[in-house]
């Protein structure tokens, strides 16, 4: 409420703050103010800038130098008044229908492209992924998380569903293994972690030590079940998976050592038509058909088999990166790999692969491959790379690309 007193006056913010907590005193304060948060996919200043075309009278809101020159700034104070006990202000309370966030996806031109929220979308998600994750009426437990908060998955999973449970969450985003290790271990039980495929595998793969934990949530891409059991004795702890989309929101769960079908959230319910799949219910925030490929089972169960744009098509065969990535990456010595499709044209092109493997060389990785892939799909070249450079999210951004070719060691 201070902040809310203290924020430039206008229609739209840019909330650009590093730390957690003061992300989530920024976006409720903005509320308050009745303005529109926008969080771009990205903080560099390109995007930013661009959002200042569309909203008109935009600023940031930023505890670190992030904003660009273009839109005005405004640096998160530091002399906020400390609350006391006696003089708590009661818990403010928003419309279901208060337009409260806009998240941006790439369009097919890159422009991005707006998904707007309403506080009421935002809580019904938020509401039924908790009971489908099991710990709504779990009050009083501490999450940490390893993804941006400015992303729907961080939004969602960690800063609404805390405010949402009376739980308690970490300012930090921690990504080493050992960083994530020590965070946890400060945390008092209950413990919840939510995190990603990438950033758990480097987590379990490090030589430290894990407190035990209440549940671990998983997104933004596949996770195998070898690496979910991992996860689940390494912790003692079930870990549950959410599939959803910055176009829908929160969609679906499963526990993945149980099962490989999802099943959806209280409020959302899947239905098919000429070849499109859209979820729809109180719960998604839109009416979109999903760019997934989705066998359904009924109307709120189904198989998940990659995204649409995954699909390759060599020498008359099918597969999808998903499937090839799966089976790179549980090569024994891979710490992380990747098959890209250089070329448009994937009905002729051929896949490469860029692979992290310090103790492996080229032909390792491609004997161990001829075992569980069709000849046809062999990567040709194969890069050996020091590093792969994942957003903080753990996906590959195109532009990347380049960079691990002019770094890797073709085979």
């Amino acid at each position: 409420m201070a902040l809310a007193g203290r924020l430039p006056r206008s229609e739209y913010v840019v909330n650009l703050c590093a730390d957690r907590y003061r992300f989530a005193v920024g976006l409720v304060a903005s509320l308050l103010c009745d303005q529109v948060t926008l969080l771009p996919m990205s903080a560099v200043a390109a995007p930013i800038a661009e959002l200042a075309q569309d909203y008109p009278a935009l600023y940031a809101l930023q505890d670190e130098k992030m904003a660009p020159a273009e839109i005005p700034a405004y640096h998160f104070p530091d002399d906020l008044p400390k609350l006391t006990s006696n003089a708590m202000p009661p818990v403010p309370g928003f419309r279901a229908d208060q337009p409260a966030v806009v998240l941006f996806t790439s369009g097919s031109t890159g422009r991005p492209m707006p998904h707007p929220r309403s506080w009421g979308a935002l809580v019904v998600s938020t509401a039924a992924a908790a009971r489908g994750l099991g710990i709504a009426d779990l009050a009083g437990a501490n999450v940490l998380g390893t993804i941006p908060h400015q992303h729907s998955y961080g939004l969602e999973s960690i800063v609404m569903l805390s405010l949402q449970h009376e739980f308690a969450f970490h300012g930090g985003r921690p990504l080493l293994p050992v960083n994530v290790a020590e965070r946890l271990l400060e945390l008092d039980s209950p413990r919840i972690l939510i995190t990603t495929p990438i950033h758990l595998r480097s987590l379990l793969s490090g030589d430290v030590t894990l407190p035990a934990m209440h549940r671990i949530v998983c997104a933004t891409a596949p996770l195998s079940s070898e690496l979910a059991r991992e996860a689940e004795q390494r912790f003692g702890a079930p870990l549950f998976e959410i599939y959803g989309c910055t176009e829908v929101g929160q969609i679906a769960v499963r526990r993945t050592v149980e099962t490989t079908e999802w099943l959806c959230i209280e409020g959302i319910k899947l239905e098919g038509s000429g070849g499109e799949v859209r979820a729809i219910g109180p719960a998604a925030a839109s009416d979109t058909p999903l760019n997934d490929i989705i066998e359904l089972l009924s109307s709120e169960r189904f198989l998940l088999h990659g995204r649409k744009s995954d699909l390759v098509n060599i020498a008359g065969k099918r597969t999808s990166l998903a499937y090839l990535n799966f089976h790179l990456n549980a090569i024994e010595g891979v710490h992380d790999g990747v098959f890209v499709m250089p070329a448009d044209d994937k009905r002729v092109a051929r896949l490469c692969a860029y692979v992290v493997a310090p103790g492996l060389a080229a032909d390792d990785v491609l004997a161990a491959l001829r075992r569980v892939i069709d000849p046809a799909f062999l990567p040709r070249p194969l890069h050996m790379v020091e590093v792969i450079p994942r957003n903080p999210l753990g996906k590959l951004p195109i532009q990347d690309l380049a960079q691990m070719h002019d770094n890797g060691a073709e085979r």
